[in-house]
C-alpha cells in the first residue's frame, strides 16, 4: 500500500455590494471589476465551492517537496474541467458551422446562433470580453 500527501483545496466567495453609475448594466459591470477597494468585502462561508484536488505527490508529507504525481481529471474543480473540454467543444462546432445537411430555413436559423457562440467562445479563449449583447434595464 502506498502513501500519498494530497493538497485538496476549495474556493471561499468574498464579495462586496457597492453601487456605480453606469450608462448600461456592462458598463457598471466593468466599473466592478476595475474597482480595487475590497475594504468592505465579506466572505460568504456558506455558499463555498467544492473540495477538489490540486496536487498530489507520492510519500508522507512530501508537498512540493518531491516531483507530483498527475491528478486524475475527474478530482479537478468541475469548472476547470469544463474549461479544459471547452477547446474541443468549439473546435466540434467550428466543423460543423456550415450547410451540412440542414435545410436552408433550418440553416438560416442555426447560423446566427452558432457565429455569435462561435464569437464569444474565441473571446473566452482570447480571454477577452464576450461581445456585446444589447440588453433594456427593467421597465423600459
Amino acid at each position: 500500500m502506498h502513501k500519498f500527501t494530497v493538497e485538496s483545496t476549495y474556493h471561499l466567495p468574498v464579495y462586496r455590494h457597492r453601487t456605480y453609475d453606469a450608462a448600461t448594466p456592462a458598463d457598471a459591470c466593468r466599473k466592478a471589476i476595475g474597482d480595487d477597494d475590497w475594504s468592505a468585502e465579506k466572505c460568504d462561508y456558506e455558499t463555498a465551492g467544492e473540495t477538489y484536488i490540486t496536487g498530489i505527490w507520492y510519500g508522507t508529507d512530501t508537498a512540493y517537496r518531491v516531483e507530483s504525481t498527475t491528478v486524475p481529471s475527474q478530482f479537478h474543480e468541475t469548472i476547470q474541467r469544463k474549461a479544459e473540454h471547452f477547446q474541443e467543444l468549439f473546435d466540434q462546432l467550428v466543423y460543423v458551422a456550415r450547410p451540412a445537411g440542414l435545410s436552408r430555413a433550418d440553416f438560416d436559423r442555426w447560423l446566427p446562433k452558432a457565429i455569435a457562440t462561435v464569437e464569444k467562445a474565441k473571446a473566452i479563449i482570447e480571454e477577452r470580453r464576450d461581445p456585446d449583447v444589447q440588453t433594456e434595464p427593467p421597465g423600459s
